[in-house]
């Protein structure tokens, strides 16, 4: 949680910093204790990222705030339940703008995504199995909204044997899981990989990761933990070109924002009972799994954001070079677009038709997100692609910053490396460092790697458009069209499935 010497509620993205220092966490980057995680070189730009989350709700309060249910003040829509389909949409918009100011991930979409899929499976728990957890839930949600704080999400176990379930594995602890119980809560054991912007939380949301069994009662365990909570140690993740942040501004080709992941590690984690919403209900965990997987497949248009920063460098060094007239190079420039707006198109067609759950909050159509994320999967690396096309060789052998600033050689550089005579050549030169940031260096872990593999990896989006894709519904239509009779012992099978189309006809 925030710094306990200042309890106050974050407003502006200096607050949020501050809010950091102090904690005391147990973080290891390159083999070492970090002493203070705010002002480390490498990690401070993420933390710059996330911050500028807060900034954007003082600038554009109708994007990215909104009026709390819990408190009635101003919050993060990053804290806020969706209660209409037009709340995803400004999500989604608001995704959009940060990826944009960022040029890479800001790290709160998977706790946002998080607590709206359990705002509705803890109603659901609740109305079948007689518990509690959404009242917590909401409890819960209102300490959030009061001071604003950073909510992360943290699902994707290390797994071990992928063959075996997590009960079946012969080191248990390859699936967090809940070790010890008490009359005052749990206590949880176990690793948690590639978590997004944890160091950067105050709270981490730790979820199963899959589909559990019967046999898998103490993987299935829901809850709520500070991050600089007692047994927690954080391994900071080696991005690509990270070291080069704590030299200069030029070769780092973004300087002042960057992503997070790390391996967060829990040894006998306590949790208490008023922060768990779930607690063994194992036949829960898909249904939580398949709607934070909707919710979150539909938030990756923050790539076209990104997508927009890598376009405009690419259309930079084209001008810098002399060769905004040259018919293909338009032509790749048209076809970046066309690309970067079919995954945003994708994703805020999802939320606009989302549908409400029987919590009252809305969710994102389960079609369109996933056909969102499965575009995430290949456009961003055709982007990419013609990026570095448009930047030539350059991209990957550029002189460093330093030769750059040499006194002698330096001058020679800077005639050597010119374009256009009426561009400067360190211009020319940060630009093509950040097409090479964003494709190959350290961003690219969020614009190209996290784009394959956050939410699922490909196939996972392709087993749940298998699942969704009505055929008989379809091949019903073609038969009435084609003239060939039906066959009305499938009409109730046809309905049954083609309650995707209802949505998309609902007006």
């Amino acid at each position: 949680m925030a710094n306990e010497n200042n309890p106050k509620k974050i407003i502006s993205g200096e607050d949020y910093i501050n809010s950091l220092r102090n904690r005391g966490l147990q973080v290891y980057l390159f083999g070492e204790e970090v002493e203070e995680p705010v002002d480390n070189k490498i990690i401070r730009p993420s933390i710059n990222a996330l911050a500028k989350t807060y900034d954007l709700a003082v600038s554009n309060p109708e994007l990215a705030s909104v009026i709390s249910p819990f408190t009635g003040e101003p919050v993060s829509r990053f804290l806020h339940v969706c209660l209409s389909a037009e709340d995803l949409v400004k999500q989604n918009k608001m995704q959009r703008k940060l990826g944009q100011l960022t040029g890479t991930c800001f790290q709160r979409c998977v706790g946002m995504d998080a607590f709206n899929a359990l705002y509705s499976v803890t109603f659901e728990m609740d109305e079948a199995l007689g518990t509690t957890y959404h009242s917590k839930m909401k409890e819960f949600l209102k300490t959030m909204h009061t001071y604003n704080y950073v909510v992360g999400g943290a699902m994707t176990d290390v797994k071990g044997d992928r063959s075996l379930a997590p009960h079946q594995q012969a080191d248990k602890d390859m699936f967090v899981h809940i070790t010890k119980r008490t009359d005052e809560g749990v206590y949880i054991t176990g690793a948690k990989a590639h978590q997004t912007g944890c160091i950067n939380s105050h709270y981490m949301m730790v979820m199963p990761t899959m589909r559990l069994s019967e046999n898998d009662t103490d993987y299935a365990v829901v809850g709520a933990v500070p991050v600089e909570a007692k047994g927690i140690t954080y391994v900071y993740g080696r991005q690509s070109c990270d070291t080069r942040s704590e030299d200069g501004t030029i070769d780092v080709g973004n300087s002042q924002y960057g992503g997070q992941e790390a391996m967060v590690i829990f040894e006998q984690v306590f949790i208490p009972n008023d922060l768990i919403f779930m607690d063994g209900e194992y036949q829960y965990a898909a249904l939580l799994v398949e709607r934070f997987t909707n919710y979150h497949r539909r938030s990756y248009v923050c790539k076209s954001g990104v997508g927009d920063v890598l376009i405009g460098a690419a259309a930079a060094i084209a001008e810098m070079n002399g060769l905004t007239k040259v018919s293909h190079i338009k032509d790749k420039l048209v076809e970046m677009t066309h690309l970067n707006e079919t995954v945003y198109g994708t994703g805020i067609a999802a939320s606009y038709q989302g549908y409400q759950t029987k919590s009252g909050n809305f969710i994102s159509d389960d079609m369109l997100a996933n056909v969102c994320k499965h575009h995430v999967t290949k456009l961003p690396f055709e982007i990419s692609r013609m990026a570095q096309d448009l930047g030539g060789g350059l991209v990957s052998t550029l002189p460093s910053e330093k030769d750059l600033n040499h006194p002698v050689i330096g001058k020679l550089l800077k005639k050597y490396l010119r374009g256009k005579v009426d561009v400067d050549t360190e211009d020319r030169i940060r630009t093509l460092r950040l097409i090479e940031n964003m494709t190959m260096g350290r961003n690219a872990v969020g614009y190209l790697t996290e784009s394959m593999h956050g939410a699922g990896s490909p196939q996972a989006q392709r087993i749940q458009i298998g699942r969704m894709m009505q055929l008989e519904y379809k091949k019903r239509l073609a038969n009435i069209i084609s003239g060939i009779e039906i066959d009305q012992n499938k009409e109730e099978l046809v309905e049954e499935i083609g309650s995707y189309f209802e949505r998309v006809f609902r007006v």
